[in-house]
């Protein structure tokens, strides 16, 4: 299994939501330590890949070692691309 580097921005986020939306977006995240290609991901260009839980989209990058999780966001907000973006 990977190890996790989590982002400032991530991180931040995650301690915003509701117990029950954080927990399942922490189980996303653990399932991609696991697997970081399941079939919902998505590639962004080349690098970066994103996925989505119930409201929200996660962009990650990985290599053989560590998952790194760059942003969380609101599936429907394009914030999470302007932050994306900025990177």
């Amino acid at each position: 299994m990977r190890s996790l580097n989590l982002s400032n921005f991530a991180a931040d986020f995650l301690t915003t939501l509701e117990s029950k939306q954080s927990r399942q977006i922490w189980n996303k995240i653990v399932s991609l330590m696991k697997d970081a290609r399941p079939n919902d991901s998505i590639d962004l260009d080349g690098e970066f890949f994103r996925t989505s839980i119930g409201e929200f989209r996660i962009v990650y990058k990985f290599d053989k070692s560590i998952l790194y999780i760059v942003l969380v966001g609101r599936r429907n907000d394009d914030e999470i691309y302007k932050q994306f973006k900025r990177r």
